[in-house]
């Protein structure tokens, strides 16, 4: 056989787009510069809920350099309505969402007019011209209050504020038992009510887009996570041939789920520069993405959990009231949904029922914020086994271990229906506590406590797992889902030996160059340099379904290897007629193809690489009769299940009991994500999953006055943390291959953000649990810690 060849799959590869991303030679959207390029600007409601009186643009309309005003009244025979693709329910009720309001406002920062001018500047200023009178209607912000008899309500024609309701009950799944009895039942019950505070994802990039109409096309660069699925939704939305439509997502600053979406920005863009016959930009600012770009999580939880003296769980009862906004996007109704799946988590609990309500409320609108909807269900599960522990008077790691699925219990039904298909969580928790010193850290918090030191030390832990590679079509079917969870990739052998990878996953910031790279140099036996990955434009990638979930690993890659080996069966028949034998007698191997048995080129063994053979197809003169003159390929992957990462996170926070200011003394996570491609790329993922998790824990809340106003709509007010404020991780993994796809992967993206929040709470909860505190609502500011700290001592 040739000569083996380094694998480059579990190579640290220092990612490819780096270098003009830190050398200033980046693609952002706000960058493009078009012939004739005109600027738009938004007017945005200061009302939350409002009919809209009277509009007069017309000293807008003779500002300097303005070239047109539009209202809601001039684009409301043209502009539709926002898609919703996850209809939960067949009763759901979804309002019509226009892009721009004409005769009604439903939360503050809905677009209200717009100004194009030959520059940003010239159009921002016109917008003080435009005199719009409202008249104030009541508004809805507690959803409680909002679901509750003789409400004031959101939209009047749909007669409630409930959107809709979805119910999950084990029992009549077939998947487990009746929660009703277990809770009944119990030895044991623990009932607690959680918020989920509302967050804004914060991308580091804000929206931009850019519309140019002039060509055979038109053309749309997008700060967007979906341009495909945006293509299609312009066109159904629009009613304009989707041929006709090409979408470029250039260099994207992140996304976190907050640019999986098709926004009204966008679909003005297009409506305006269709109108005025010219490209129109339009980039937001900060204070405009943080107020109209859609917000996460945002929910009331009501727990109870069932289970026996001895620990063991009997029975889980989840309900929910979700805050949808003004709106349902693109996924809205669906994302709590995704929760319902993971609520039982890594326990092997019998019984199970999930009720979840979707309320609307006079807010921005909600959709996905980076877990969607899996961390919030993980937040819940963790903190009930930390209360279910100090019920009992046992270590919260005793009450999990009980609980667990065992590693030889894989595969493992679970309660919600879910088939995991591999893990190992004795083996990553044993790694994390050893990296951790649990047993001393312990037994420092007892020192403490007995001294009475004003800093206590408290220790949290998670032990989770996630769903991702939000993917199998036939699931998101039977869930309602208007789309499949497919991906494509195509591989393009040129005659120089070259590849190019063609990806329907579109990055903002994943590494896809990179790993997609690692992934086909392994797979056709080329080098790492000589790969080319295309991305994001849906007129070189055709076709894709984008990126989202954690799944442009587990999907999108499985495409470019299915691919990949359609590649190798195409050359492996080039490759005998070469070598002068049968095609069942070639393999394939570090790049070449050689006679099966035949012996090591180092003994005088012929071979061809597939790179030869690729420069022998482009000339066609000697191929088997039958047989084409290409080696390029495409495929469609969609897996049969989703993929199961988990791990196990320790927090250690030190807690003044004095100011309530709560620091991190430590942090240690194992997770297991299957095979690793890149361990430079999964850290970078793990890190940046960590901060996000722990700003909810610790800083970060969108926050609404009585009016309905955002009073944290800059980020002096929302408190995105910084490198400083938090600490040092220690990271480290254990390998348990995923059993769904040949490379064994199981996604990262998310994994830290799900996984921490809970970690970092159920620390803080425990350094002040011995003052009569067991809950602490998110974020964990000092004041709240301080208060919770008095009322806990007055109990």
């Amino acid at each position: 056989m040739t000569a083996t060849i380094e694998p480059e799959v579990g190579k640290s590869r220092k990612r490819k787009e780096d270098a003009r991303l830190l050398t200033g030679r980046t693609r952002w959207t706000d960058n493009l510069v078009l012939p004739g390029l005109l600027h738009m600007a938004i007017l945005r409601s200061p009302m939350a809920h409002a009919r809209i009186t009277k509009v007069d643009a017309s000293a807008a309309k003779d500002m300097p350099g303005v070239v047109a005003v539009m209202t809601g009244a001039d684009l409301a025979d043209e502009q539709g309505s926002l898609p919703c693709a996850w209809p939960i329910t067949a009763d759901m009720k979804a309002p019509a969402a226009p892009s721009i309001a004409v005769d009604q406002v439903n939360f503050a920062g809905e677009a209200v007019a717009v100004v194009v001018a030959r520059s940003a500047y010239e159009a921002a200023d016109a917008l003080e011209s435009i005199d719009i009178d409202y008249d104030e209607l009541p508004v809805v912000l507690d959803m409680a209050a909002a679901v509750a008899d003789g409400a004031d309500l959101v939209h009047e024609d749909l007669g409630s504020n409930a959107s809709a309701t979805w119910i999950f009950d084990s029992g009549e799944a077939g998947s487990g038992g009746d929660v009703e009895q277990a809770i009944s039942e119990a030895e044991v019950l623990i009932e607690r009510t959680y918020r989920q505070q509302r967050l804004i994802p914060a991308f580091m990039e804000p929206r931009s887009v850019v519309v140019d109409p002039t060509g055979e096309q038109y053309t749309m660069w997008s700060a967007t996570q979906i341009p495909h699925i945006l293509r299609l939704m312009l066109a159904m939305t629009l009613s304009v041939p989707e041929h006709k439509v090409r979408v470029i997502a250039p260099d994207v600053g992140g996304g976190f789920g907050g640019k999986l979406q098709v926004t009204p920005e966008e679909v003005l863009t297009f409506l305006v520069a269709r109108r005025v016959g010219k490209p129109v930009k339009y980039t937001e600012s900060r204070s405009e993405s943080m107020m109209s770009g859609h917000h996460g999580r945002d929910q009331i939880q009501k727990l109870t959990l069932a289970a026996r003296r001895d620990g063991t769980v009997t029975g889980l009862k989840v309900e929910l009231l979700a805050d949808m906004g003004a709106y349902l996007r693109l996924v809205t109704p669906g994302v709590p949904i995704l929760g319902a799946f993971m609520y039982n988590a890594i326990y092997k609990f019998p019984a199970y029922r999930f009720v979840c309500t979707n309320v609307f409320t006079n807010k921005t609108p909600t959709d996905a914020y980076r877990g969607a909807g899996r961390p919030e269900a993980t937040y819940a599960i963790e903190r009930l086994m930390d209360e279910l522990a100090a019920e009992l008077g046992v270590d919260p790691m005793e009450v999990r271990e009980k609980n667990w699925i065992k590693h030889e219990e894989f595969p493992f039904t679970t309660v919600a229906g879910l088939t995991y298909d591999s893990g190992n969580y004795e083996a990553a928790t044993a790694k994390a506590k050893e990296l951790f010193g649990y047993d001393a850290l312990r037994a420092e918090q007892k020192e403490r406590r007995e001294r009475g030191d004003a800093v206590q030390l408290g220790i949290g832990i998670s032990t989770f797992t996630e769903m991702c590679g939000l993917a199998p079509s036939r699931v998101l079917g039977s869930l309602s889902y208007g789309a499949g969870g497919w991906e494509h990739a195509a591989i393009r052998m040129l005659p120089t030996g070259k590849v190019e990878v063609v990806t329907g996953s579109s990055p903002h910031g994943q590494g896809h160059e990179t790993a997609w790279s690692q992934i086909v140099a392994d797979q056709l036996g080329v080098p790492f340099e000589d790969v080319e990955v295309l991305h994001g434009d849906t007129q070189s990638s055709h076709k894709g379904m984008d990126t989202y979930g954690s799944r442009s690993l587990t999907v999108g890659a499985m495409a470019v290897v299915a691919a990949a080996d359609k590649v190798k069966a195409k050359a492996a028949k080039v490759a005998a007629h070469m070598l002068e034998a049968g095609e069942g007698d070639v393999e394939f191997a570090n790049g070449s193809f050689q006679v099966r048995g035949a012996g090591t080129e180092a003994s005088g063994a012929k071979s061809v690489s597939i790179q030869d053979i690729a420069l022998a197809v482009f000339a066609a003169h000697d191929l088997p009769d039958g047989v084409e003159p290409n080696l390029d390929s495409e495929a469609t992957f969609d897996p049969e299940n989703f993929s199961f990462p988990h791990g196990t996170h320790l927090c250690a926070t030190e807690v003044d009991t004095e100011t309530g200011r709560v620091g991190i003394r430590s942090y240690v996570c194992v997770d297991d994500i299957g095979k690793v491609i890149n361990p430079l790329i999964v850290e970078g993922q793990v890190h940046g999953g960590l901060a996000q998790g722990i700003a909810q824990a610790l800083f970060e809340e969108a926050v609404h006055d009585e009016s309905g106003t955002l009073t944290t709509g800059t980020l002096a007010d929302y408190l995105v943390p910084t490198a400083a404020d938090l600490p040092a991780f220690v990271t480290d993994r254990t390998e348990t291959p995923s059993t769904s796809n040949v490379l064994g992967v199981k996604g990262v993206g998310e994994a830290g953000t799900i996984a921490s929040t809970p970690a970092v709470v159920n620390a803080v909860v425990d350094a002040v649990r011995h003052f009569g505190v067991n809950d602490i609502q998110m974020p964990c500011t000092p004041m709240r810690v301080w208060q919770a700290i008095q009322s806990g001592g007055a109990k």
